[in-house]
């Protein structure tokens, strides 16, 4: 039975919501999760999987990491290919020996939910919250199949059609782009690990080959914005990737193609991520393209931060962190939109330009790709925000009477 009150309400059990679950039901706050899609679908949701360092620093440091650190591969190179030339960018060296975590974003979905349920906790699957309302006390009320949630505080974790964005007065409405192309995304089986992500600059358009596991692997081709993925059979598809690509014997077999997609790209922030006790986190907040693989790391840092923020002003160390998390998360968002942006346009040439100026547009790009591989402020710049340099603060743990006690008295109300 779902309770009829709690301190925080948390609607999604992606990795924003779950790792804000983890921290604030430790410190000794109430907790629920509302997440709309079965146990079994979450968590095979193949979705992102490159990792910064400083997401697993800080889940290492809560103790959520070893099966990542375990099994999970560290990436510290990547390679792009423009008119015949494949050049490497050391970012690992260049950014003073920061490096990726490459781990499927499902395999720590997974880990996260094992580990909430050890610690006790309970996340409510297949229980969709339908709308977020006010009472008089201008505190959440969340209506669930289950019945009315009151909560001092709902937080949205539940991507850009978020439900409690949409109890905002403007709706959390932001600036947004539709980038002039769309990606048409493959899952494929592979003959060995991709050892490094390539980036193609090509005149036909951009293609990507990302690593994921052992024998799998993701692909992304750039198509016309609006495209229709029936216009591109298993024959189209692996011939492009193959051209756009430059493969060779010395690169991974495509083997059979597990799921092929279409991306449309766009990238929005919203104007607030706070509206009273009404919060954001990740998606719901701020939607950017996989360029820089940035959307789930950032959705971390959103929860680290709020989770700070929330602690202190539930237990007694004021209210000026969570009174900063907007201003300070929607300055994140706007730098990581800027990298993704800036990315996205070496990786492709301008919409609409002609076949006899793209070798120009090409030749600028390479002078580009050369200056952030080799050593540099240009090159060190690049490799610490690709990599993701520097560290998430951690939340302030409270003695465990404490603890104790606190969630006692919410759950309680």
């Amino acid at each position: 039975m779902t309770p009829r009150s709690t301190t925080v309400a948390v609607v999604g059990a992606g990795p924003a919501g779950l790792v804000l679950a983890h921290v604030l039901r430790r410190a000794g706050v109430a907790v629920t999760v509302h997440e709309r899609l079965s146990r079994p679908a979450l968590e095979n949701a193949a979705r992102a999987g490159v990792l910064e360092h400083r997401v697993v620093e800080y889940l290492r440091t809560l103790g959520l990491a070893d099966r990542l650190t375990a099994e999970g591969e560290r990436h510290g190179r990547c390679e792009i290919a423009c008119l015949g030339e494949k050049v490497l960018v050391d970012y690992g060296a260049l950014s003073g020996g920061i490096r990726h975590w490459v781990y499927p974003q499902q395999l720590l979905v997974r880990d996260l939910i094992a580990a909430y349920e050890r610690d006790g906790g309970a996340i409510a699957f297949e229980s969709p919250v339908e709308a977020v309302t006010l009472d008089d006390a201008n505190r959440p009320v969340l209506h669930t199949a289950g019945g009315e949630l009151r909560a001092e505080y709902a937080v949205g974790c539940d991507g850009a059609h978020s439900v409690v964005a949409a109890a905002f007065a403007d709706r959390a409405d932001g600036p947004t782009r539709r980038y002039p192309y769309d990606w048409l995304t493959v899952l494929a089986r592979i003959s060995r690990p991709v050892d490094k992500i390539r980036y193609a600059v090509h005149a036909d358009g951009f293609a990507g080959m990302m690593p994921r596991t052992a024998d799998v692997g993701r692909f992304y081709l750039e198509v016309p914005a609006g495209e229709e993925l029936a216009a591109w059979d298993e024959r189209r598809i692996r011939a492009e990737l193959a051209h756009r690509l430059e493969l060779e014997g010395s690169d991974p077999a495509l083997g059979g193609l597990l799921e092929t997609g279409m991306l449309r790209m766009r990238g929005r922030v919203a104007h607030r991520m706070r509206e009273g006790r009404l919060l954001l986190a990740g998606d719901a907040a701020h939607t950017v393209t996989p360029s820089g693989a940035k959307g789930l790391n950032s959705a971390v840092a959103d929860a680290a931060d709020l989770a700070g923020g929330l602690i202190a002003e539930l237990l007694g160390g004021g209210s000026a962190r969570l009174d900063g998390y907007q201003q300070r998360r929607l300055d994140a968002a706007w730098q990581t939109q800027e990298f993704s942006d800036r990315l996205l346009d070496l990786l492709h040439l301008p919409a609409g330009l002609p076949a006899e100026q793209r070798e120009f547009a090409l030749r600028l790009r390479l002078q580009r790709i050369h200056r952030i591989a080799r050593p540099g402020p240009e090159a060190t710049e690049f490799a610490r925000a690709y990599a993701g340099a520097g560290e998430l603060a951690a939340a302030p743990v409270w003695p465990s009477a404490q603890a104790a006690a606190v969630a006692s008295a919410a759950t309680a109300r």
